[in-house]
């Protein structure tokens, strides 16, 4: 894994067996993207974004989350999380509340809507997985495949450096 590859031309490069397989994997993750995301925006009026800031919360529960915490979770600046927080605040989704362990602190927590409208997204995106991202692959590969991702998002999660 640590050897310097054997590339000497774009051709090369366009066709290296690893360069491929990412790119592939790139491929397939942004028309999945397009497609998962463009069926919330119009079943739900939300972003996929906005649906992955729901679920954040949803697990985080009470008493909710910092905007830091958010923004750290989704790979966003802190000025971000805050312009993408007050859309959802504005939909009424989200809402700021005092921290409690912070006086000054403020957390998003999920409204009754916010509630209301991940569980709803959630019943259509879970469709929709199936649909577009299990049903080309063989049933026998769904754990693996799903074990790989994990190993694969969390090995990248951990190299990101830590907002400040």
């Amino acid at each position: 894994m640590g050897e310097q590859a054997d590339i000497s031309s774009a051709k090369e490069a366009a066709n290296d067996p690893l360069v491929l397989a990412f790119g592939r994997l790139q491929g397939a993750a942004n028309r999945l993207e397009y497609v998962l995301g463009r069926a919330l925006e119009e079943e739900c009026g939300i972003s996929h974004l906005m649906f992955e800031v729901l679920l954040i919360l949803g697990r985080a529960g009470e008493p909710g989350l910092s905007m830091r915490a958010i923004a750290q979770e989704q790979v966003l600046t802190t000025g971000g999380a805050t312009r993408l927080v007050d859309r959802m605040e504005a939909a009424g989704l989200v809402e700021r509340a005092e921290d409690p362990g912070d006086r000054r602190g403020r957390l998003v927590r999920l409204t009754e809507s916010g509630e209301q409208t991940a569980v709803r997204a959630s019943r259509l995106h879970v469709e929709n997985i199936r649909r577009y991202f299990l049903a080309p692959l063989p049933a026998e590969d769904y754990e693996r495949f799903a074990e790989d991702l994990r190993i694969l998002s969390h090995s990248a999660r951990d190299v990101l450096p830590r907002l400040p």
